[in-house]
Formats: structure tokens, sequence, C-alpha cells
């Protein structure tokens, strides 16, 4: 069952080392962050979704990472627990609400194999930065959904090799057959992930 898109799960946060444990590979953590960019994001898909990023255990060194593209650093990968403790190297946790959902049919469909494909094409991207050029085309690829660009306007703003947090984890899940259903106007955002009927809620760590 799908997570509302518009408001914020009312479940009570888990503490994380409750919940730890069960995370699994390719679980993804949605974000309702209250930075500028998020409100960006929220103002044009009409949600309190703005990050979502992808979970990898490696469990031979204890450790939970969490695969994503965060502006203005690009993509990368830190442990999960960083989001609860020292988001942004302050001894704070991220500013707003945190959920952990999971995609139904990916423990099924995703075997070993299939899930080294993913992490290659996730870990070769590693790297990928942003500058305010490729910012301001990300930037003009959500504001496509409100204005009535023509096909060609849009070809010249589409997704190239920089990425949004949905478009990083959505493309890696395609390398193991897996689409994330989206409205189809220009890019795929963080709130497609939460009314995408296969993904459950598995967990809310943090309050909005």
């Amino acid at each position: 069952m799908s997570i509302a898109v518009d408001s914020f799960p009312a479940a009570a946060p888990a503490d994380y080392g409750s919940v730890r444990a069960g995370l699994r590979n390719g679980d993804v953590l949605i974000c309702s962050g209250s930075g500028i960019f998020s409100a960006m994001i929220q103002q044009a898909t009409g949600s309190v979704w703005s990050h979502v990023g992808f979970i990898l255990r490696l469990d031979a060194i204890d450790r939970v990472m969490l695969l994503e593209s965060v502006e203005p650093i690009g993509v990368r990968t830190v442990r999960l627990s960083k989001y609860l403790d020292n988001y942004a190297n302050n001894g704070k946790p991220y500013p707003g609400g945190l959920a952990v959902i999971r995609h139904r049919r990916f423990a099924t469909e995703v075997g070993a194999a299939r899930l080294s494909t993913l992490v290659q094409y996730a870990v070769d991207r590693f790297g990928y930065p942003y500058d305010k050029d490729e910012i301001a085309k990300i930037a003009a690829r959500i504001m496509a959904s409100k204005i009535p660009f023509t096909p060609r306007q849009r070809r010249r703003i589409r997704a190239d090799e920089e990425f949004i947090c949905s478009e990083y984890v959505a493309r890696c899940y395609e390398q193991v057959g897996i689409e994330v259903k989206w409205n189809r106007r220009g890019f795929i955002a963080p709130s497609d992930f939460a009314a995408d009927p296969e993904f459950d809620l598995v967990a809310v760590l943090q309050a909005r």
C-alpha cells in the first residue's frame, strides 16, 4: 500500500536501533525536508516529499549505507544513521521527516547477481557533481511540470547525467527491471515513490 503524497505518515517514529537489523538492500529512505531546494520540489509536485535515497547493507563491516544524490554535492553514499545524528556535520539530525519504504517485488526479483548490477551502476556514478549550471537545468525540469513547454523546449532540459535524487534511485532500479510509476511530467519526483502502490511503509525514523 502506498503512503500519502500530501501528508507525512502518522505512525510514531521507531528507534533506529530497533529497526536497523530489519532494513534490506533496496529499501528507500524518503524525506520531507525544510530547505529551499526541498521546498521547490514540494511546491512543484504538491507533496510533502522532497528527497529519496536507497539503502545498501555492508554487513561485513556492520554498516547500513544510503546511496543518494544531494544538492549541491551530487551522487554520494553516507551511513544511514548520519541522517539521525549528524546530517550536516553539526551534530544535528536531518531537518525534516524521515521514513523508510520498501518495494514489494525487490526481495523476490533482485537476487545477488542483479543486486550486483544495480550497485555497480550506482557506484559508477559516485562523484557526479552539481555545479550552478546543472542545478539550473534540474530546476528547469522541475518547473517544467508547471509550465506548458513545447516538446522541443522539454528536450533541451531533459535529464542528462546530472541527477535529482529521485532520478538517481529510479535509474538504479531500472538496472534490475523495476520501474517506479511516475506521472510523466518531465521528471520523476520523490512523491512518485510515495504514490507507487508497490511501495509499503516500513518505519518512520523521524517525525516531520
